[in-house]
């Protein structure tokens, strides 16, 4: 649970400090206690007993942060990590917020930990100075003279040395609070804990099963709640027949909702079952009914194709278009690829149990917002923070998909609560979470580029015709940001290469799904077609694709370094036989990752099989190793499993998959072996989480057309597609 002024002021002799983007806001003791003008809001505290408590501001679903955020303040503590609690954060409590997002508490893009990192470790740095003041003070030597091992102050001179607990206990006033400036932080070889393999707080009750999600919550008195959803959006109940459904075993009733029906039940099987009892007539006039995912992509792509059509500059350099025109040689090529969904583990679940008067409740919910959870439940209950209890939980995955303004599970789950007057678990099946999802964006991109007659690059325009994510999850940001959009077209801005005329442009086209955030957002489609581009470019210039994107990175030392490591360890330029092999080089923000695919194809089927995958990452500072690699090989799996699978449809308005037999997603037996090298260098972190997913596709399809000669230019690369290339 969160600390509360109630639990500070009962905290015997406890040190607590209040941590802001800009390190430490306030320190009381509980001897000093409101005095000190402590707010409810305290991050870390230093107990007698030598425990040290600190509060995780992000959430976690799989990448690790909650275990990498405390590290990195415990690091520039000193503190001994197995001393070390660590609490979420379960309130809309900005003080804390991610600097990234402007304050706003919102766990997303690879962000937390390049986000958080400087006020962390400037919070870290601040509390050890004031502790070692304090140690000054009592042993009556100069501040200078002292020094710190885990958890402790010592006074080599002498001897002495105290625990931060017992620092923590001494009576009397406290120094004032510490500034410190780059020089006071740790020199990068003195980690203890950054950059080691420190095992992760949350692996131990995932893989023992002990682990809680919102899925698995049960409290006293509480229901289960199916949801019937209108099943193209914007549709609404029109006649509902529920008597079918209320004489199953269990159901209580039903409760009409915005776009669905609630059947509460007993039990969670009654609800289910109760669901689909439920006879309901629904509206039949919402514009979504003429969405179309093949219709999407045709139109996409005659928007990327009309030249007099404008698009929102993302990166514009130079003069491309005089460049193109200038070039001897122009080459032109289209992409597509498809919606894709989440596929995260676990499907969207949560808790509420509002209070009688309806404007009070306490909820459990996984979600990558608590900013934005907050706002869900204060406008549905039209109530304000204070009437809320939020227990933000460990999601089974999520890649974006929690991470809307409005969420709609939560949102069911307050008004049945509300309804019957008990908690209430709404708890979407597999199917309901394939056919409801938001997914990411079907995109068309039409790119081009000039050749010298040396076969140097000329000009370069990158033109993706999509949606505006923000737009549509997001409106509040959208207001702040529009018309740029960096979920919908991130990756196109190639700045890792030295082209000196380059415009990425965004032909805004019609929303025609739900939609939201995925994993590497647009650099997942982006990335794709703008390397695969650079393999076309490659041949067209007579150049070795290696090569060829060496000569455009001479300033670029640390990506020029992971293209030489991944073509090394990979065996670049031996003979092609039975497999090829492909290269791609991508990024995701600051971070950089070079991929080479090997890959055999059936000729009779059209199955690709991914055989070996080498990337080489630069992500700056490395907080964990360990998680690092997990991170970049799940990115990669991700990728694959995108590449050669992953495809949502729509005919009618419907999503027409259901569940993970019409969704495929890769399984284990296609897992290729996978060699990561991470590089490390001077700079901060930059983000690790997304950075293997981008350069995935594009690799591949440069091993595919390696093997065979012919291009794959629409994402995924289906059996029917692969087959359409060879004939």
């Amino acid at each position: 649970m969160a600390l509360t002024r109630r639990a500070f002021m009962a905290s015997s002799a406890a040190l607590t400090f209040a941590v802001g983007s800009g390190g430490i806001l306030q320190v009381a003791s509980a001897e000093g206690g409101e005095a000190q003008g402590l707010a409810a809001n305290a991050w870390v505290r230093i107990d007698p007993d030598d425990t040290i408590t600190i509060v995780f501001p992000s959430t976690e679903m799989g990448q690790g942060s909650s275990s990498a955020l405390p590290l990195i303040l415990a690091e520039e503590l000193d503190a001994d990590w197995d001393l070390v609690r660590i609490e979420q954060l379960s309130r809309d409590d900005r003080t804390f917020g991610n600097p990234i997002f402007g304050g706003v508490l919102y766990t997303a893009g690879s962000t937390g930990v390049y986000g958080y990192f400087d006020s962390l470790r400037t919070a870290g740095a601040q509390v050890r100075r004031l502790l070692m003041q304090r140690a000054a003070e009592k042993w009556s030597v100069p501040p200078d003279s002292l020094t710190t091992e885990p958890s402790h102050v010592v006074h080599a001179a002498s001897g002495r040395r105290l625990s931060y607990g017992a620092l923590a206990a001494l009576p009397g006033p406290l120094p004032a609070i510490p500034e410190v400036s780059e020089t006071d932080f740790k020199a990068r070889g003195d980690y203890r804990l950054i950059g080691q393999n420190v095992p992760r707080r949350d692996v131990p009750a995932k893989s023992s099963g002990r682990e809680s999600y919102a899925i698995d919550v049960r409290i006293p008195d509480m229901l289960y709640a199916a949801v019937l959803r209108s099943p193209v959006e914007g549709e609404t109940p029109l006649e509902i027949d529920d008597s079918a459904a209320l004489a199953v075993p269990g159901v209580l009733r039903t409760v009409e909702l915005p776009d669905g029906v609630a059947v509460i039940a007993e039990q969670l099987e009654a609800a289910l079952t109760g669901k689909d009892s439920l006879d309901v007539t629904w509206t039949e006039t919402a514009p979504a009914r003429a969405f179309d995912s093949a219709a999407d992509l045709a139109d996409y792509t005659a928007a990327a194709d009309d030249a007099a059509r404008a698009g929102v500059a993302w990166r514009s350099v130079g003069d491309a278009a005089a460049a193109i025109e200038a070039a001897d040689r122009v080459v032109s090529a289209d992409y597509l690829s498809d919606y894709a969904y989440h596929a995260q583990i676990e499907p969207m679940a949560a808790v509420a149990a509002v209070e009688a008067d309806g404007h009070g409740a306490e909820v459990w919910v996984g979600s990558q917002t608590q900013s934005w959870t907050m706002r869900t439940i204060t406008e549905v209950l039209q109530t304000t923070p204070d009437r809320v209890r939020l227990h933000m939980m460990t999601m089974g995955g999520s890649f974006g998909r929690r991470t809307a303004l409005t969420q709609e599970y939560l949102r069911d789950a307050l008004l049945a609560s509300k309804a019957v007057g008990r908690p209430v678990k709404v708890v979407w099946t597999r199917e309901d979470d394939v056919k409801h999802g938001a997914f990411r964006p079907a995109a068309a991109q039409k790119l081009r580029a000039g050749l010298t007659a040396e076969g140097r690059l000329s000009g370069w325009h990158h033109r993706i015709a999509t949606p505006s994510v923000i737009a549509y999850f997001n409106p509040l940001r959208w207001d702040q940001v529009a018309p740029t959009d960096i979920i919908s077209v991130r990756g196109s801005e190639s700045k890792f290469y030295a082209i000196d005329d380059l415009l990425a442009e965004h032909v805004i086209t019609e929303r025609r799904a739900r939609l939201a955030p995925w994993r590497g957002i647009g650099a997942s489609y982006t990335s794709f077609a703008a390397e695969a581009f650079m393999d076309e470019l490659a041949e067209a210039a007579g150049k070795d694709p290696l090569a060829f994107r060496l000569d455009l990175m001479n300033d670029n030392t640390r990506g020029r370094r992971l293209l030489e490591t991944v073509a090394e360890r990979a065996g670049w330029g031996g003979p092609t036989g039975e497999t090829a092999l492909g290269l791609s080089f991508a990024g995701y923000g600051d971070s950089m990752a070079a991929g080479i695919a090997e890959v055999a194809v059936d000729r009779d089927s059209g199955r690709i099989t991914v055989q070996r995958f080498w990337a080489a990452v630069d992500a700056g500072l490395i907080i964990s190793p360990d998680n690092a690699l997990a991170q970049v090989e799940g990115g990669i799996v991700f990728g694959l499993s995108s590449s050669l699978k992953e495809s949502i449809t729509t005919e009618g308005g419907e999503v027409v998959q259901n569940n993970f037999y019409d969704y495929e997603i890769l399984r284990a037996d296609e897992v290729p072996e996978i060699d990561i090298q991470l590089q490390v260098s001077d700079g901060p972190p930059t983000g690790i989480g997304e950075v293997g997913t981008p350069m995935v596709a594009a690799a591949v399809a440069n091993a595919f057309h390696a093997l065979t000669g012919k291009r794959l230019r629409h994402l995924p690369f289906t059996p029917d597609r692969v087959m359409a290339a060879l004939a």
